[in-house]
């Protein structure tokens, strides 16, 4: 069965550490997981919250994507306790959204936000934009000059 390429970004602003971790270790058991970008901390956008970490995740794949959704993204944010309120931007202890799927794009914030742009950029840095073909590195270069991103080290 041919295997699918999926990019999904992990975010976390409530025990940052320790639920990137987890997730990152719920990935590695459940999944293929064949690379991971630096752990970036970015502030958090429209809300007022902690800064976030958030490191992008590429894994090889059998499922599509509704069952990545029901199968790794729902199961990691439950276990690990994610609270969907009426304000999306509200804390959480982890968000985990699919953003890439077989090289098309499923989240067009990629291009817009930097806490998206800069770690899948490390991954998949020539994906060309869809209308001016800039690739995703020079994308995530500008975004940077505008937001607060650093690189981040677990421990």
């Amino acid at each position: 069965m041919p295997n699918n390429l999926a990019i999904l970004l992990l975010g976390s602003n409530i025990e940052r550490e320790k639920n990137i971790r987890r997730a990152l270790d719920f990935l590695q058991q459940n999944t293929q997981v064949l690379r991971q970008s630096t752990v970036w901390e970015t502030e958090a956008v429209g809300s007022s919250g902690p800064n976030f970490l958030n490191v992008a995740v590429e894994i090889s794949t059998a499922l599509e994507t509704l069952a990545i959704k029901s199968e790794l993204v729902q199961p990691i944010e439950q276990q690990l306790g994610r609270v969907r309120t009426a304000n999306k931007n509200a804390p959480r202890t982890i968000d985990v959204d699919l953003i890439v799927f077989n090289s098309q794009v499923l989240d067009e914030g990629l291009w817009k936000k930097a806490f998206m742009a800069l770690p899948i950029a490390e991954l998949l840095p020539s994906l060309p934009h869809p209308e001016n073909a800039l690739p995703l590195c020079d994308i995530a270069i500008q975004l940077k000059s505008s937001a607060f991103a650093e690189p981040f080290e677990i421990n």
